[in-house]
């Protein structure tokens, strides 16, 4: 497999960061092949986000982790793969156009690698897989701020279609694991309303601002600092080839 260290352009090593980001985009790409739901798919970059949280990724083959953890995730969200499935997903991902595995030598080494890799996972996270994600409260928000807003400016802009999408992305860094998820919900709404420059009705008149009757702990900076994150993630993305 190629080293998630290297360059493939043949500059120098990834950063942590970026390693990590390229990682995740493999899941999802991997996760869309295998007709993965959206929710198995944040569970298999929460595991293995926080799998390097816990241990040195010059420990272990960050793809090998990686292709354990979308094994995993489809126990636990009750979406079972195939082994063979994501050994050959895998492996079109780095050899595209390339012919599925042989059932041999080969295929049965990778094979006990991913199984005794979710092993070690499971260790390292002791065995505390479940995860709430932002999705559920995402849609609660977006079906509330579909009433408040006039149907000119909902339909008129892909707000919706623009915060999921940022929500997805938001798992290509450690956000997961560093902000609640109804928080993030708030945060990735709050962009894509700040992208196509939507106000929400009668908010100077308010109590308080429309984010925090969503989430009452929720401040301004929480937000920012969110924000910043998903900038620093799409910066990421026009650099790694």
């Amino acid at each position: 497999m190629e080293t998630a260290h290297s360059d493939t352009s043949g500059g120098a090593a990834l950063s942590e960061p970026r390693v990590h980001f390229r990682m995740t985009r493999f899941i999802m790409e991997a996760g869309v092949k295998l007709a993965m739901r959206s929710i198995p798919i944040a569970t298999a970059c929460t595991i293995y986000h926080k799998f390097f949280h816990e241990i040195s990724l010059e420990a272990y083959d960050p793809y090998l982790v990686a292709m354990s953890s979308i094994y995993l995730a489809g126990k636990v969200e009750e979406q079972h793969l195939r082994i063979r499935d994501i050994i050959n997903v895998s492996n079109s991902y780095f050899h595209p156009g390339s012919e599925p595995l042989e059932l041999d030598s080969r295929f049965w080494e990778l094979r006990d690698s991913v199984v005794q890799c979710e092993l070690l996972v499971l260790r390292a996270l002791r065995f505390q897989v479940s995860f709430q994600h932002p999705h559920k409260y995402l849609l609660h928000y977006l079906m509330a701020l579909k009433h408040w807003l006039n149907r000119y400016s909902w339909h008129r802009t892909p707000v919706a279609i623009v915060a999921w999408a940022l929500l997805r992305d938001s798992y290509h860094g450690g956000l997961c694991l560093r902000f609640q998820p109804q928080h993030l919900a708030v945060a990735v709404l709050y962009l894509a309303l700040q992208v196509y420059g939507v106000e929400v009705p009668a908010e100077e008149e308010a109590e308080k601002p429309w984010w925090q009757v969503f989430s009452e702990d929720i401040t301004k900076p929480i937000i920012d600092n969110i924000v910043s994150d998903l900038i620093q993630i799409y910066a990421m993305d026009t650099e790694i080839p």
